[in-house]
Formats: structure tokens, C-alpha cells, sequence
């Protein structure tokens, strides 16, 4: 099937027009909703002047032939129908993160060459001050919110805009090779673009493995009536990565989307209270920043989640102690852990049912995701067993490249004994088993005299103590040892504890040489909005010593 998210959605929407898509607070929609109101927004999109200009056949990989709509929104079912409405104009949606600050948002609707805008009027005020520096002057798409914010100047209104468009699609000619953006952080850096054209995000993303959807679009849809579906929470922003994928996982199988009260932040018993609510049963969370107020408030025993049969963690590492407490919590739901890219799809999976034994990190590959493990010359395997770590690479189904990036795209993508792979950075060994203990991201790794230390697996060991509430490690310069680790710790509230405590707590699980040579205490350990440790402040106060 080479079809882009539009046609998958549409081909559903039409053979199960009843079914429950959406339901956002108080308001819910079917599938024929949710395909109309996407429809008149595609409509206004092409009614302004948007769409594709240059066919994917005449482009580099790092090339966009298509005009791109941002959408900076907190989630909602308005996010959703963008989704939907850019696949449906042959526009490319870019994600903008809603945290960034003017410089950051500038600098991404100026790379990205946003021709469209929709956002939540919350937001206006941070838009506005960028919008006089943008190359171009996009259209601009204002979605109300209990902000009561005006409508900026020359703004449609979101909800008028639709009732005035059309339910007939002018768009035609849709197929898999329109692209589908994700910006991405990293570690390092300005956001860059991932360029996935569509049908790659359905096969990578979105297809679990095998093949029970079938192989024509005809035997998806059939799929779909005879499943069992299911409802999931959506508290992952849509505008990272996993967010969005979890949207199109769930609407091209015919799942309901379930969104939460909050907007901007994560609360555990918001998600907990609209479980029970509304009877959800799947779950996707980021790691460590979700798992700890999802355990502390599971504790309450205030929530009934009895109708919850899936958890999944992805997108950060998440710690032992909090994984076996959360598993405990949440059964019988399952528990799985999934490693994940912007710049691979799902590569990596351990269940709690069959991992539970397994040291923390250590994965089994994806059925059909194509994983190997590259020497560090990136130049040939390793065989499984082999000592050495190397980087993690995955074939099969893969973005195109970066955007405007031509030596990232090759760097990133490369071709080895004519397949080819994505090798975005991570550290990692194929142990004799056939599974993959992942080390940690290559911008993460600190050379201390001569040794290379893995970043996430000090703060994996500084966490086993239960007084250490959070932990970030980063080097530092050093005179001795060129870098030297240096260990951020934010302490549980009420607790004392000394710094040869916590370093003696983490000796139980790691060599003396990766142990903190300092240790440096915080209020609170930051995070970004999709719940990974924000490296670049890590560095800096290890190198400052102080906030």
C-alpha cells in the first residue's frame, strides 16, 4: 500500500462512519465528524494557495516540495483534524514545540517556511512577537480556548472558518510520497526537521509488526470491523514525535482518542480520573517524568483503571525502581517499554512479562524493524556477542532525511552493503542472545581519562536510591581526566542524605570510575515538554557548578 494517512483515514472514516473517533472534554465525534470537519479545513488550506509544488520523484532527500502548515496547539481534537487536514491538502505539517521561546519559535517557522499557522489563542501573544521576522507571512487559523485571547490581526477563526468550507475535498491525487514533518529536538543544537513521506510513517510507525491488517486497503478496513477496539488517553503532547504517531496509530485503526483536561502539563490524576471515566484502555507515556506521579497517585487507590489492559513508555528512559513499582501498580494491564526515534520509528520492545529479569536498557528488536548493530567506523555489523558497543541502526521503512540538511542526511543515513539504514547516535551492544543493551546517545557520553562513560546509566544507578528523587549527568572539564562526571541530583522532599550516601548506593551497580567526582543539588532536575532531560542544561550547570 503506498497511501498517505488521508486516504487510510478516509477509507475508514467511510466503511465506519458511527465509530467513536474522538472525545475531547465534553465534546465527541465520530469518524464521519472527524473526516467532515478535517475536509473543510483542507479545503481552506487549498483554497489559499496551499499545496504540493514539486513531485517527490525530481527531490533530494533532504528537499520539501510542498508547502507546510505549523500547528502550535496544546492537545485537542483541533490538532487532531490538522493532522488530518494537512494529509488531506497535500500539505506538509510541521509540530511546534508550545514551550519555546520567540528565538526558538522563529527560528522554526523560518526553517520549516510555515505558509500556514494554526494555533491556540493562548499562544497568540508569543506569535505575534515573532510573526514581523518571518520570511513570509503565513495564514494565520486562531482556535478559541478559555483564554479569551482576540483574534490577531488578519486571523480567521478556527470554528468560523470551518462552518463557512465545504465537506466536498478539492485536493486530489493523493499518495504515500507526500511527507509528513517532524521536528526534533536532539541533544545538540537547533531543532531539525525529520522528512517521513507518509506511507513510511504507516509502515514504520504505525503497522506493530505484522501483517494482521492485511496488505490492500479493502483487508484493513475489514480488520478493523472485526477487532476489538479500544480507547486511548492522549497525555503525550501531539507536538512531540510519539504524540502525533499515537494519533495516527489510533484514528487508522479505528481506536477513540481520549484527551485530558490538562493543557501544557502533565498531572497524574487527571489522566487516572479520565481513565476511569471514560473506560480507556491504553496508555502511552514518556518514561521517568510520567511514571513518578502516575505511581505516587496509583498509591492514593483512589482510581478505578480496571478497564486498562495497555501501558506503553517511550520516548525517555524510564528507571527500574519506577518500572517494577508501575508494573506492580497497573496490573493486570500489560507494561511495555518501546524505544523509539524521530529518525527510526519503534526499533526496540521489552515486555514486563517476559523482561522483567532483564537489566535496565536491555532490549529485544521490534519483529520486522530491521535492527543491527553498526561499528563505531559505521562501515560493517557486529556479530551478536561482540564486546565492543557500536551504534544502533535500523533498515527497513525510514525518513527520507533532514530538511535542508545534506551532510546530516548523509551522515545520519547511511547505505552498507546496499541496504539501507538510519544511525541516529545511539550507543549500543548485541549481546550473544540476540537482544540489544542500549548505552546511550553518542552527545551524552563522557571521555573521563580515557573511559567512556554512558550518561543514562549513572543516573540509572544515582535513582536506585530512594532518596534521590531525580538525577542528570553530564562531564565537565577537567585538568585530570579531560571530563569528569558530574552528577545533578534533586532529593525527595524532607529527606537528608550525604553525597558519599548517594555514591555509595550507586557503587552497588556500576564501576568506581563512573561515579560522580561531583555532585551538585537542585531544587528540580529539568526536563523538556516531552519528558527527556534537558542536556543542555545539564551541561551547563555541571560546568557553572551551580544554577
Amino acid at each position: 500500500m503506498n497511501l498517505s494517512i488521508w486516504q487510510i483515514f478516509r477509507a475508514l472514516a467511510d466503511a465506519h462512519p458511527q465509530l467513536e473517533a474522538v472525545i475531547d472534554h465534553q465534546r465527541r465525534f465520530t469518524y464521519r465528524d472527524l473526516g467532515e470537519r478535517a475536509t473543510r479545513l483542507a479545503n481552506v488550506l487549498t483554497e489559499h494557495g496551499l499545496g504540493t509544488r514539486v513531485p517527490r520523484s525530481e527531490l533530494n532527500p533532504w528537499e520539501l516540495g510542498q508547502d507546510t502548515v505549523a500547528l502550535l496547539m496544546h492537545n485537542g481534537v483541533e490538532y487532531a483534524e490538522s493532522l488530518l487536514a494537512a494529509s488531506a491538502s497535500r500539505v506538509a505539517s510541521m509540530n511546534v514545540n508550545y514551550a519555546y521561546t520567540p528565538a526558538e519559535m522563529e527560528y522554526v517557522l523560518n526553517d520549516g517556511g510555515a505558509a500556514a499557522v494554526v494555533y491556540h489563542a493562548r499562544l497568540a501573544p508569543v506569535l505575534a512577537e515573532v510573526l514581523p521576522r518571518l520570511r513570509r507571512e503565513p495564514l494565520l487559523i486562531q482556535v478559541a480556548d478559555d483564554s479569551h485571547t482576540p483574534l490577531l490581526p488578519g486571523a480567521l477563526d478556527y470554528e468560523e472558518t470551518l462552518s463557512d468550507s465545504s465537506t466536498r475535498l478539492r485536493a486530489t491525487e493523493h499518495c504515500g510520497d507526500d511527507i509528513q514533518m517532524i521536528y526534533t529536538g536532539g541533544t545538540t543544537g537547533m531543532p531539525k526537521a525529520v522528512l517521513w513521506r507518509q506511507d513510511d510513517v504507516w509502515s514504520a510507525c504505525l503497522a506493530r509488526g505484522d501483517h494482521r491488517y492485511g496488505t490492500t486497503i479493502d483487508e484493513l478496513v475489514a480488520y478493523v470491523g472485526s477487532r476489538e477496539r479500544g480507547k486511548i488517553v492522549v497525555c503525550v503532547p501531539m507536538m512531540h514525535g510519539s504524540g502525533a504517531f499515537q494519533t495516527f496509530s489510533g484514528l487508522v485503526y479505528g481506536d477513540t482518542l481520549v484527551y485530558t483536561g490538562e493543557q501544557g502539563h502533565f498531572r497524574a490524576d487527571d489522566v487516572l480520573d479520565t481513565i476511569a471515566r471514560e473506560r480507556v484502555t491504553s496508555l502511552l507515556m514518556i518514561g521517568e517524568a510520567y511514571a513518578k506521579p502516575l505511581v505516587a497517585e496509583l498509591a492514593t487507590g483512589r482510581h478505578d483503571i480496571s478497564s486498562l489492559r495497555l501501558v506503553l513508555s517511550g520516548g525517555a528512559p524510564i528507571t527500574q525502581r519506577s518500572k517494577q513499582a508501575l508494573t506492580a501498580a497497573l496490573k493486570p494491564a500489560a507494561f511495555i517499554e518501546l524505544m523509539a526515534a524521530s529518525e527510526t520509528g519503534s526499533a526496540l520492545e521489552r515486555h514486563d512479562a517476559t523482561g522483567a529479569d532483564l537489566p535496565n536498557g536491555v532490549f529485544r528488536p521490534r519483529r520486522g524493524a530491521g535492527v543491527s548493530v553498526l561499528d563505531v567506523t559505521r562501515t560493517h555489523k557486529l556479530e551478536a556477542g561482540h564486546s565492543e558497543p557500536g551504534y544502533l541502526a535500523k533498515a527497513g521503512s525510514l525518513p527520507l532525511g533532514y530538511l535542508g540538511d545534506q551532510a546530516k542526511t548523509e551522515a545520519t543515513f547511511t547505505t552498507l552493503d546496499g541496504q539501507r539504514y538510519s544511525v541516529p547516535g545511539d550507543l549500543a551492544r548485541l549481546r550473544a542472545d540476540g537482544l540489544v543493551e542500549l548505552l546511550g546517545r553518542d552527545s551524552a557520553t563522557i571521555n573521563t581519562g580515557g573511559e567512556k562513560v554512558f550518561a543514562e546509566e549513572v543516573e540509572e544507578a544515582l535513582t536506585m536510591h530512594p532518596s534521590v528523587a531525580d538525577a542528570a549527568v553530564a562531564g565537565r572539564p577537567s585538568e585530570r581526566w579531560g571530563q569528569e562526571v558530574t552528577a545533578i541530583v534533586e532529593i525527595a522532599a524532607g529527606i537528608e542524605i550525604t553525597d558519599e550516601e548517594i555514591k555509595a548506593s550507586a557503587a552497588e551497580s556500576i564501576a568506581r570510575y563512573k561515579l560522580p567526582k561531583k555532585i551538585i543539588r537542585v531544587d528540580r532536575v529539568q526536563r523538556t515538554a516531552n519528558g527527556k532531560i534537558d542536556r543542555p542544561w545539564a551541561k551547563k550547570v555541571a560546568a557553572d557548578g551551580l544554577l
